[in-house]
């Protein structure tokens, strides 16, 4: 059983109708949300050995949370469908039932450091990694009376237009910058260094794949995996394999031009600006080079001052920062890119 499949049996035969017999009319929303393999519907065999089993988000009103927390505690079976309802997490090794029950507020924070109902700038859209989202839109909702969560995963669907013109900028403007060096460092000797950023290279790819197909990429685990999923984008994988494959610094510039290129055709696709080539030959030398005509041509139609205040290259949190304590903390994140604009 797939742990989607076991929230839903134990939100219908256990958790809803202690709610519907203890608290009729409670508005609530339930769902398998948050963090997990099961959330984004990846989990194996592998993922039962630690933090799976009975688990759901729970919300509820602010005076009713200690109560409903109680009232699961004290009245929920032993175990459901053979699973017990009550175990060890890895943070937690006291055996408590697992359903997190909080309020759509604290639950948004702690995903996004945003309030559900404010009005929210390009800095807190910034300020979003794929997985934050994910952990609040891409779990199975069971029961939503009041529709508050639904009304936030809606929200969430996606960048407004111009946020999303400038990370896609962004993505492109990385690119630009170390394309070049992919053939420079090999032919003076530092073979592992071009290696290096063929890899980065090819990361940036894949996130620029995501965001032109309008899709929120998850934590590094399931990146490729999800990437694989992609309607267009995912016909350059194997460019970018072979890539960060090739022994030789030609093959690896190569397939990453072609991939590029094929980018900027799903680009095009999806209604925005793209010029006829992604790369042209750097100066004089052999190598080449993204055409700085991609970015200038996203970023030509921006109008919010807050992302023309920010250089073109800085655009979302994970796209400047690679460090997983900072991109797994909300407040953090927040932080992080308030500095930017101030």
């Amino acid at each position: 059983m797939r742990g989607a499949e076991l929230a839903a049996r134990f939100h219908a035969t256990a958790v809803a109708p202690l709610l519907q017999r203890h608290l009729p009319g409670l508005p609530h929303a339930a769902g398998r949300l948050g963090a997990g393999s099961d959330v984004l519907g990846l989990d194996d065999d592998v993922s039962r050995d630690h933090d799976w089993g009975l688990r759901l988000t729970l919300l509820v009103p602010a005076e009713q949370v200690a109560r409903v927390d109680a009232l699961l505690e004290r009245e929920l079976p032993a175990e459901v469908a053979g699973w017990p309802t009550r175990f060890a997490m890895t943070d937690d090794p006291a055996p408590w039932h697992r359903v997190e029950v909080t309020t759509l507020a604290s639950f948004a924070a702690a995903r996004l450091a945003l309030p559900p109902e404010a009005a929210w700038d390009a800095l807190d859209w910034l300020s979003l990694t794929g997985q934050s989202v994910l952990e609040v839109t891409a779990g199975t909702v069971l029961a939503d009376t009041a529709g508050d969560l639904t009304r936030l995963r809606d929200r969430l669907a996606w960048y407004p237009e111009e946020v999303w013109r400038h990370v896609v900028a962004a993505d492109w403007l990385r690119l630009e910058q170390e394309l070049p060096f992919v053939g420079r460092t090999a032919e003076r000797g530092d073979d592992l260094g071009s290696r290096v950023l063929t890899a980065r290279l090819a990361r940036t790819a894949v996130h620029l794949g995501f965001l032109l197909e309008r899709r929120w990429p998850p934590y590094s685990k399931w990146t490729g995996t999800l990437f694989d999923r992609l309607p267009r984008a995912a016909a350059v994988g194997p460019l970018l394999t072979a890539a960060v494959r090739a022994d030789r610094w030609p093959d690896r510039e190569a397939a990453l031009v072609a991939a590029l290129e094929d980018l900027l055709a799903v680009q095009r696709a999806a209604g925005l600006p793209a010029p006829a080539r992604a790369t042209h030959p750097f100066h004089d030398r052999r190598y080449r080079v993204v055409d700085a005509a991609v970015a200038a041509g996203l970023r030509s139609g921006l109008r919010d001052p807050v992302l023309l205040r920010l250089p073109a290259g800085v655009g979302s949190v994970e796209q400047c920062v690679d460090n997983v304590d900072v991109l797994v903390t909300a407040d953090r994140r927040g932080a992080v890119v308030r500095a930017w604009g101030a």
